[in-house]
């Protein structure tokens, strides 16, 4: 009984650990991920499989550098930018990342109307997506942030479908091994479009936000640094923190991985390379429940659960970063933690936001298709943030004793360039017309 204990204590200590890195790596997943990566699998096959291998050490190092910001300065990313950096310099990286974010909440709201539909065809795209809309809105401003916190982990599960499925699955193991770990590339506008929305979706600018706001909206950062301003136990936090950001991370990526070789076996290998619906999408999951009765009905089910609990995840995250970026700036009152009456502005901007995002979904564009072009999107507004968060992390003044290493910095600034290099190529091969 008492080693059961010990281990039930562990696990309960191991749990305690998990916060926002493991968060943010689950709405890294969002549904703008899974059609992104549904249709790199789709259409490449195994070809881009390695991206989710090699993204793992950027995204990780680039993550854990935005949660320590906020775990050290007590401050989030824009109020950093803001201290240390021109007004010019704020506006911009604050406009991009509320761009980027108001895009990709629409492209989200968008699919979570798009899944739903499989269930409940007769009912109307617009009552789905104002429902959503509503529900997201309602849970964020009026939920207890821890409480709501702990609603958002569970979503974490909805991606449990693919790795699944990836073992259901007759695979050529030997062929995912190579595809996995050898680079694979083509100089064509298709393949630096869609490898742009691989790493714009994995390393997006919301998380970068998001994550550094989160770490100082934990109450133990918030006693040691905010308020008394003592950095005793800082070491521990940094510790924990990195566990936390390395599991979220590592899930995303496996998630990613899965995804990539269940559509590239499901789809591709069956001659579908281009996903328009979201039916087209939950094909992959077919395999799942081969041995069920209506198992293309069971599918849809799955797939739009999991779109529609990724979405309810990563919607709040979208506008929650926004908004900590825009409040920051503008010395508004900021954080989950206080009521609405108390952060009349900090609410108003992710209230703004997701309407706008909503909005998006009437004006003509496919949602699936969306979806992608968000991914790509994300992919050219990170190269500036970037550059913001390699300087900030290594900055000594900013930073003191808790700046980035050589090896962080090497590997953030690596990020930078792969993604500017991506984005130059791609553009290239555009105006070539490969």
């Amino acid at each position: 009984m008492k080693k059961l204990k010990k281990i039930i204590n562990k696990i309960k200590k191991s749990l305690k650990i998990i916060g926002p890195g493991v968060i943010t790596g689950a709405a890294d997943d969002d549904p703008s991920g899974i059609a992104t990566y549904s249709q790199t699998g789709a259409q490449f096959g195994y070809g881009q499989l390695w991206t989710a291998f090699l993204a793992l050490p950027f995204l990780t190092a680039v993550q854990e550098a935005c949660a320590r910001i906020g775990a050290v300065t007590g401050k989030g990313l824009a109020a950093v930018i803001k201290t240390h950096y021109s007004k010019r310099m704020l506006f911009i990286a604050v406009g991009l990342v509320c761009l980027a974010n108001t895009i990709n909440i629409g492209a989200d709201i968008g699919a979570m109307a798009e899944a739903a539909k499989l269930i409940f065809p007769k009912i109307n795209f617009a009552i789905l997506a104002l429902f959503f809309t509503a529900l997201i809105l309602v849970l964020e401003i009026f939920l207890n942030y821890k409480k709501y916190s702990k609603i958002l982990k569970w979503f974490v599960l909805s991606l449990l479908a693919y790795p699944i499925t990836v073992f259901l699955i007759d695979q050529p193991w030997g062929e995912i091994a190579r595809a996995t770990f050898v680079p694979h590339f083509e100089f064509s506008f298709a393949f630096f479009f869609v490898i742009t929305g691989v790493l714009g979706t994995t390393i997006s600018p919301y998380m970068f936000f998001w994550e550094a706001s989160q770490e100082v909206e934990e109450e133990r950062v918030k006693h040691l640094i905010r308020k008394t301003g003592a950095i005793f136990g800082l070491k521990k936090i940094i510790h924990n923190l990195r566990i936390d950001n390395f599991m979220g991370m590592l899930f995303s990526e496996i998630g990613s991985w899965c995804i990539i070789v269940v559509a590239a076996t499901v789809l591709h290998s069956h001659g579908i390379v281009t996903i328009n619906t979201a039916a087209d999408a939950a094909k992959a999951l077919e395999p799942l429940v081969s041995t069920f009765p209506n198992a293309g009905l069971m599918s849809k089910i799955i797939f739009a659960v999991g779109i529609i609990g990724l979405g309810l995840l990563a919607v709040p995250v979208l506008s929650g970063s926004a908004s900590y970026a825009l409040s920051e700036a503008m010395n508004w009152r900021n954080s989950l933690n206080l009521k609405f009456k108390k952060a009349h502005g900090f609410y108003g901007v992710i209230t703004i936001a997701t309407v706008i995002g909503l909005c998006i979904n009437f004006i003509g564009i496919d949602p699936m298709k969306a979806l992608v072009f968000t991914a790509v999107f994300n992919g050219v507004v990170s190269i500036p943030l970037l550059f913001l968060i390699a300087r900030i992390a290594r900055n000594k003044e900013i930073m003191g004793e808790y700046r980035s290493g050589i090896f962080s910095s090497i590997l953030v600034w690596s990020t930078f360039a792969i993604m500017a290099l991506s984005a130059i190529f791609m553009f290239v091969s555009l105006a070539k017309g490969i």
